[in-house]
């Protein structure tokens, strides 16, 4: 046991004990692993030696006896750290791993990319596709225009666009019971162009082109104006909607 005031730890220390033995007359010592400054305990042969008194230790490497050692004396550095919960998961590291399981009560906030396995419990996203290539991740996707299909393929779902009234679309489609399309889509009657528009080559296509409106009756608001450019040709109720 050793003689001396003895060393107490709290629950936020944690210590590491070096045990070395000297050589006749040694007074340097180096401490494996360093020490923090201030944070050091240094007994020979079992009696604790007073900082000042007995030793210095100030570069955080090296422990000075002030009176030299003899041969076979055996030098113990205690070493103290603290310990902090906090500190666990380093605050702005640029880089860490943490290995085994984490669990959090709460909220988990961040600004990055997930990037891994799979995302088990109440968290999930939905990732985004375009013709097979990721374009971004999502929570929620509301789609708001008509003609929307949803088909689950597994865990991906496949979205069909039927299209929309106006602009060469054939509106909201009819499906059959299986969800597949029928050869009927509702159509609006009536719609309203509520800004000008000017249907030309920078709008409707660069060659003679036809512009097709399949609702048979458009409403210009007032004050509004449709220009069809040179080359155009509009047609509307070219399914002849009005005549069924």
């Amino acid at each position: 046991m050793a003689i001396g005031r003895p060393v107490s730890l709290t629950n936020n220390v944690a210590s590491k004990t070096i045990s070395v033995t000297a050589t006749a007359n040694q007074t340097l010592f180096t401490v494996t692993g360093g020490y923090r400054i201030n944070q050091v305990a240094v007994f020979r042969n079992g009696v604790r030696l007073a900082d000042g008194s007995d030793f210095t230790a100030r570069d955080g490497a090296t422990v000075t006896l002030l009176s030299a050692a003899s041969a076979g004396d055996v030098l113990e550095f205690q070493i103290f750290d603290e310990f902090r919960v906090a500190d666990a998961i380093i605050n702005a590291s640029a880089e860490q791993t943490i290995n085994g399981n984490l669990t959090v009560t709460g909220t988990i906030t961040g600004v990055g990319t997930v990037t891994g396995g799979t995302v088990v419990g109440a968290v999930s996203a939905v990732g985004i596709q375009s013709t097979g290539t990721v374009v971004g991740t999502a929570k929620t996707l509301n789609f708001i225009g008509t003609g929307n299909t949803f088909a689950m393929n597994g865990d991906t779902v496949n979205i069909s666009i039927a299209g929309g009234g106006g602009g060469g679309g054939l509106g909201t489609a009819i499906n059959y019971e299986d969800g597949t399309t029928s050869p009927f889509s509702y159509i609006d009657r009536e719609t309203t162009v509520s800004e000008n528009l000017i249907l030309d080559a920078t709008t409707a296509g660069a060659s003679e082109s036809i512009i097709v409106s399949v609702i048979p009756n458009i409403n210009i608001s007032s004050g509004v104006a449709v220009t069809v450019g040179a080359g155009k040709t509009m047609i509307i109720d070219v399914l002849q909607i009005g005549d069924l």
